[in-house]
C-alpha cells in the first residue's frame, strides 16, 4: 500500500539539519577569526569570510542533495508476526523507495518507530540509485498487535554538511500471533494411529451415534446394534453402523484476567492456553465442526461466532492476537453468563481459567453450575509445579518448612475446587503446560466417540 494514498494521512514531518561535519566546521572559524584581529585589526571585515564561506558550502550542499519532494516511498507491512523469533530478511516490513528524477546516488537509513512489545529495532542503511527495495526486520516479543506508526528517514548531500530528515507516517497494526507452523504436524501425528484426517476424506465409522449403514453382523461386533427388523426382513443378521458426528459447536472461552498473567515454564498461562485452544480449533475444524471463541476478564470484550471452514482458523489467529493482558480480577458470573446468552445451541465449551482457592473459587462454581444445564463444559487448568516442588522439598529451617506447610495447603484447596467442578459433570482438565494439548484434543474426542453433544 502507497503511504501517500491513504485517506486524511497525517502530515509528513520534514527538517534539514546541519551534520557534526558542518558545525565543526563552522566552529574552526571563531579561532580563525580571533587570530585574524588580534593581528591585523585592520582586517576584521576578512575575518567574516570563513563563517560565511562555510554557510555557503552548507547551502551548496543543500541543493546538490535529494529533494524532500522528490522522495517516494511505499511500505507493505506483514499480515502476522511470531513472537520470539528473529525476523529473517524479506520477513518484516518491506519498503520501495524512489528518486524521482534525481541522476546521483543517496545513502538512506530508515528506522521503524513502533508502537507495541519488540526488540528496539535497528536502522537499515543502503544506498538509493533511483529506486530501493529494503526489508525492516521487526522482533515482537509477545503475542498481541504490533503498530507500525512511521518511518523515519534521512540521508545527506555528498559532502556530508547537510542532514534531511523526514517522519512517514503510517498507522499499520500487525498481529503477532502464537508460532502456529508446527501444528498441522502435531495433530497429525497425533492422529496418526487412527488417520482420522488426511489427504482422502474417510469416515470414522464404529464410533458416535449417527446412523451409517447397516453390514452383516459379524463374531465380535456389539450385538446391541443389531437391528432385529431388518434381520427378519433379509433372514440374516444386519447390524448397524455408526459414525461420528458433524456440525457440533465448539466454543473457546479464555480468561484474560490477572491470573492467567502468571508465568510457567516461561510463558503466561494464557500464551499456553491459547496454543492448546488453536490446535483444538484446527482439529474441529477438520473433522467438520463449527469452532468459535471469547475472552472476558472483568468484562465480556471480545466474541468469535462459530463457523465452519479452514477459512475460520485465518481468523482463530487474529483472534488470538487480540486477546490483551489485563490486571483486573475476572468476572465469572458477568462471563459466563454473556456467553450462556450468546450460544442458542448445545455446545460443547472450553474454558480456559485457573484460580487461586476455594473462597475466590466460589463465584466460578456457581456459575459453572448454570452453564452445565445446557452445554458440556471441559474446565482446563495448567498445574504450576512450584508449589508441588516446595511441598516436596526436604526443610531445612523454619522458613522453608512454613512454605511446604503452605503449599500443601494450596494443592488441597486446590484439589477440592476440582472435584467439586468434577461433580458438576464438568470435565476437569489439571495438567502441566506441556501436557495439555494432548490431553484437551483426547477429552474433545472422548466427548464425540461417547455422542455426549
Amino acid at each position: 500500500m502507497s503511504l501517500h494514498d491513504r485517506g486524511a494521512p497525517a502530515p509528513i514531518r520534514r527538517a534539514v539539519l546541519p551534520t557534526p561535519r558542518f558545525v565543526l566546521l563552522f566552529a574552526i572559524s571563531a579561532p580563525i577569526a580571533l587570530l585574524i584581529v588580534s593581528l591585523r585589526p585592520e582586517a576584521w571585515r576578512f575575518a567574516l569570510l570563513y563563517p560565511v564561506a562555510a554557510l555557503a558550502l552548507f547551502a551548496a550542499d543543500l541543493t546538490m542533495t535529494l529533494p524532500q519532494n522528490r522522495l517516494r516511498v511505499c511500505a507493505r507491512v506483514p499480515a502476522r508476526l511470531t513472537p520470539g523469533k528473529r525476523r529473517e530478511c524479506g520477513e518484516g516490513v518491506t519498503l520501495a523507495l524512489e528518486a524521482e528524477g534525481w541522476p546521483r546516488s543517496v545513502v538512506m537509513e530508515v528506522l521503524p518507530e513502533l508502537t507495541g512489545d519488540a526488540l528496539p529495532p535497528c536502522p537499515a542503511r543502503a544506498e538509493l540509485r533511483g529506486e530501493l527495495a529494503l526489508s525492516l526486520p521487526l522482533e515482537p516479543t509477545r503475542r498481541g498487535r504490533l503498530t507500525l506508526d512511521a518511518l523515519w528517514l534521512r540521508w545527506r548531500g555528498p559532502w556530508g554538511l547537510a542532514e534531511l530528515r523526514r517522519r512517514q507516517p503510517v498507522g499499520e497494526s500487525i498481529d503477532v500471533v502464537p508460532d502456529v507452523r508446527g501444528i498441522h504436524q502435531e495433530a497429525l501425528r497425533f492422529f496418526a494411529h487412527d488417520a482420522v484426517f488426511g489427504s482422502r476424506s474417510r469416515r470414522a465409522r464404529g464410533e458416535g451415534t449417527e446412523f451409517e449403514a447397516l453390514r452383516e453382523y459379524a463374531p465380535g461386533m456389539d450385538t446391541r446394534f443389531i437391528d432385529w427388523k431388518h434381520s427378519a426382513r433379509h433372514r440374516r443378521l444386519l447390524s448397524r453402523e455408526f459414525r461420528q458426528e458433524r456440525n457440533h459447536r465448539i466454543m473457546l472461552g479464555f480468561d484474560t484476567g490477572r491470573l492467567m498473567l502468571e508465568s510457567v515454564d516461561g510463558l503466561p498461562r494464557l500464551d499456553h492456553a491459547i496454543r492448546a485452544g488453536l490446535l483444538l480449533a484446527w482439529v474441529s475444524l477438520r473433522a467438520g465442526d463449527l469452532a468459535g471463541a471469547c475472552g472476558f476478564d472483568a468484562a465480556f470484550r471480545h466474541f468469535l461466532a462459530p463457523e465452519r471452514g479452514p477459512a475460520q482458523f485465518a481468523r482463530f489467529q487474529r483472534f488470538s492476537a487480540g486477546l490483551d493482558y489485563r490486571e483486573e480480577e475476572t468476572n465469572f458470573t458477568l462471563g459466563l453468563a454473556e456467553l450462556n446468552s450468546r450460544l442458542q445451541r448445545r455446545s460443547l465449551v472450553v474454558l480456559f481459567t485457573d484460580f487461586v482457592d476455594a473462597v475466590s473459587a466460589e463465584l466460578m462454581l456457581e456459575s459453572l453450575q448454570w452453564l452445565t444445564r445446557r452445554h458440556v463444559v471441559i474446565f482446563a487448568a495448567l498445574r504450576d509445579p512450584g508449589p508441588e516442588r516446595l511441598r516436596n522439598a526436604a526443610p531445612v529451617d523454619f522458613a522453608s518448612a512454613a512454605r511446604a506447610v503452605t503449599a500443601d495447603d494450596l494443592l488441597r484447596e486446590r484439589a477440592v475446587v476440582l472435584e467439586r467442578v468434577a461433580r458438576m459433570g464438568v470435565h476437569c482438565l489439571d495438567v502441566p503446560a506441556g501436557e495439555l494439548s494432548p490431553a484437551l484434543l483426547n477429552r474433545y474426542l472422548a466427548i464425540k466417540q461417547r455422542g455426549l453433544l
